[in-house]
């Protein structure tokens, strides 16, 4: 079993910074993928960033791209996802996610086998 506790969300004004961090526990050598995703009130859960073993980072669009960055540190099994210039509609529960094995895109969330209790994020305008 896997364990992930995410920290770093709050209330913060629309052009702030937050970076959200995600610490893992447990059987986490067989990890394979690591993943963001948020769910905005009355949407659907969407896929933020996702960074594969061999470091390859992959975000949802353009546009998060140059907002968001995704990292990790292997030594403190700790997977971050930085934002920048928040905007009121990034406002989400953050989820962190984790995946044993390959396979479909890294964006799809049946190949997460581990979750996050989530953390708030609410952008102000």
């Amino acid at each position: 079993q896997v364990q992930l506790v995410e920290s770093g969300g709050g209330l913060v004004q629309a052009g702030g910074s937050l970076r959200l961090s995600c610490a893992a526990s447990g059987r986490t050598f067989n990890i394979y993928i690591w993943g963001w995703f948020r769910q905005a009130p009355g949407k659907e859960r969407e896929f933020v960033a996702g960074v594969s073993r061999s470091g390859i980072n992959t975000y949802s669009g353009d546009s998060l791209k140059g907002r968001f960055t995704i990292s990790r540190d292997n030594a403190k099994n700790t997977v971050y996802l930085s934002i920048n210039s928040l905007k009121p509609e990034d406002t989400a529960i953050y989820y962190c996610a984790a995946g044993r094995s390959g396979g479909s895109s890294i964006s799809d969330e049946r190949r997460y086998d581990y979750w996050g209790q989530g953390t708030q994020v609410a952008v102000s305008s």
